[in-house]
């Protein structure tokens, strides 16, 4: 498994490459304000979240769909707060 360094150079960069502006800066921008504090299970966690579909993490995250058992808590909690995108 690589180190926690180079995991969290993979995590910035998938999360500033989703495909979509839009998703850019919701997952980016919520890496960018919390990745620093998470621990091992918050990176893991992370890492999970970056499979799946954007318009599945941006609807969890605007609660317009409900979040799957797995992503439901503080880390899902957070992303619902939605002021880590700079305006």
């Amino acid at each position: 498994m690589p180190d926690k360094n180079t995991r969290i150079a993979r995590c910035r960069f998938r999360a500033w490459h989703r495909g979509t502006r839009e998703a850019d800066y919701m997952i980016g921008g919520f890496f960018d304000k919390y990745h620093a504090e998470w621990d091992e299970a918050e990176l893991a966690l992370f890492e999970a979240l970056l499979d799946e579909v954007d318009v599945d993490i941006m609807a969890w995250a605007l609660g317009v769909q409900p979040t799957p058992p797995a992503y439901a808590g503080p880390m899902m909690d957070r992303m619902r707060v939605i002021d880590y995108v700079k305006v």
